[in-house]
């Protein structure tokens, strides 16, 4: 019709947000219908949420990792030309307008943002002063307060401005920052969690002496293993940043190195990203390359890698990234497979193979309400604790809806906080498929009960077979409201329940 009629096509951005204005002046009803077919990116909240990643200031880091790359105006370890790094540039790095801008941007894309996880990158945050990290959250959360409202309040505590997120239109329901794992101390932890932290994406990239050694990463296994028990005992969803091809490794290392983190009880992260090791200019793994000393896996090699790592993954770790964003034309030697995993998922298909990691699993646009929907409980050991991962998946385990992570602590230590004596911890818990707007009913797995079935059963259990009369949740600010109607008060940062 556009081109019968010698007139440009309109954008599915320009139509919703004509679409939205109508709605606004109450000239039409809601269309659910219309609003999925014009949403653009549909991926970005399929997994029960909206993602919101901003990057703090340049500023240094304590580490001397060879392979780590540094430019000028950027975090270390950030690049001029990755999106998210773009986008903090041209907006000087100020939280409050990286959020903004963000949830704008989802908005016009037809996506809802009730539910906010909100990632911090850039540099190790736990080496920033304290009060930039106080000034980065507290802007991040009157950003999402202030979206859409006429009332914008200024000059608010840390606290006051975390309960009115609770009932904001957009909620942050979890945050995430990055740091080194020799960063990790009880003392790291009560900062974390009094930032309304509930993820720690740890720097780990091998779990041998040997290889940090070489690669100057200032890390070994020891260091590795408290700050991963640490967080744990302080109810933290633990991700790792592993990196094969590091200098000094090979292909039977690194599947040895694969094989240990998920086998290994000091070890076990919830969640995992995959960065395979790029050379880039202004690194000294660059000049061991110039020197012949270094040579980096082929395509072929790393996807073999991939492949066979990914087949031996358990069901209760989330593989959230297989390669970071760095732009091909900074890529001196390495793999510039921007869509490496959409690469490795097709050849796996071809084989037959199989991921059991959970966003492998994620029942997405894949819901069937007809389906019939199983309780799956898997336990094991882990950082000298007992952890239970509680599923609602299909039959046969390929569609997963809702999962809960439940920890009985070692209780060897005094606890981080007072609230967390005696008591058993709900580390993670999570329902997925479409992002259901929080004042909509809709058939979704998020509107089934799923998520309160799964804590009563998670209560039992630690009533039963714990011998504990206490249940503490780190729960994002978002989401208190959510645990305060199930009996849940809070302590200490924590949604604490005692049990009868």
């Amino acid at each position: 019709m556009a081109e019968k009629f010698k007139k440009p096509l309109i954008s599915q951005v320009e139509l919703l947000k004509d679409y939205h204005k109508l709605l606004k002046n109450k000239r039409i009803k809601k269309q659910p219908a219309l609003e999925k077919i014009l949403m653009t990116r549909p991926m970005r909240s399929l997994s029960g949420i909206v993602n919101i990643t901003v990057l703090t200031k340049p500023f240094g880091c304590p580490g001397q990792c060879i392979f780590c790359p540094f430019e000028k105006g950027f975090p270390k370890s950030y690049l001029k030309g990755e999106p998210a790094a773009d986008r903090a540039y041209d907006l000087k790095f100020d939280p409050y307008w990286q959020v903004t801008k963000r949830l704008e941007m989802l908005t016009e894309q037809g996506h809802p943002v009730d539910k906010i996880e909100l990632r911090i990158v850039g540099g190790s945050w736990s080496f920033y002063p304290k009060y930039y990290q106080q000034w980065f959250i507290k802007r991040c959360f009157e950003a999402a307060n202030n979206f859409n409202t006429k009332q914008k309040r200024k000059n608010l505590k840390l606290e006051e401005i975390f309960k009115i997120n609770e009932k904001s239109k957009a909620r942050i329901v979890g945050v995430s920052i990055e740091t080194r794992p020799d960063l990790i101390n009880e003392k790291e932890i009560q900062r974390l969690r009094k930032l309304g932290i509930t993820m720690v994406e740890l720097g780990v990239q091998t779990v041998f002496d040997d290889i940090h050694k070489l690669n100057k990463t200032g890390l070994d296994v020891k260091i590795i293993e408290k700050a991963t028990f640490l967080l744990k005992e302080g109810g933290f969803k633990v991700l790792y940043h592993l990196m094969p091809n590091l200098y000094g490794s090979d292909f039977q290392k690194d599947l040895k190195m694969f094989e240990t983190v998920f086998n290994d009880e000091r070890f076990k992260p919830d969640w995992l990203k995959i960065y395979p090791t790029v050379v880039l200019e202004n690194t000294h793994l660059y000049n061991l390359w110039r020197q012949n000393k270094y040579q980096p896996y082929s395509d072929k090699k790393l996807k073999d890698l991939l492949i066979k790592a990914k087949t031996e993954m358990p069901y209760w770790v989330r593989i959230a990234r297989i390669i970071r964003d760095i732009p091909a034309q900074k890529i001196v030697a390495g793999t510039k497979l921007s869509n490496l995993r959409e690469i490795i998922q097709k050849e796996m298909k071809m084989k037959g193979l199989e991921c059991h990691c959970i966003r492998c699993r994620e029942v997405k646009e894949n819901y069937d309400p007809k389906e019939r929907i199983y309780l799956f409980r898997e336990d094991y050991d882990a950082s000298g604790g007992k952890e239970v991962f509680l599923s609602f998946e299909n039959k046969s385990r390929t569609k997963i809806f809702s999962l809960l992570r439940l920890r009985k602590p070692v209780f060897s230590t005094p606890p981080i906080f007072p609230a967390l004596k005696d008591a058993a911890l709900l580390r993670e818990i999570k329902t997925y498929g479409e992002l259901v707007p929080l004042s909509e009913k809709k058939l979704a797995p998020q509107h089934r009960g799923l998520g309160k079935k799964l804590i009563q059963e998670a209560e039992c259990i630690v009533k039963k077979e714990f011998k504990l009369k206490k249940l503490a949740v780190i729960a994002g600010v978002g989401v208190r409201g959510y645990f305060k109607k199930l009996g849940y008060r809070l302590e200490d940062t924590y949604m604490v329940k005692k049990l009868n």
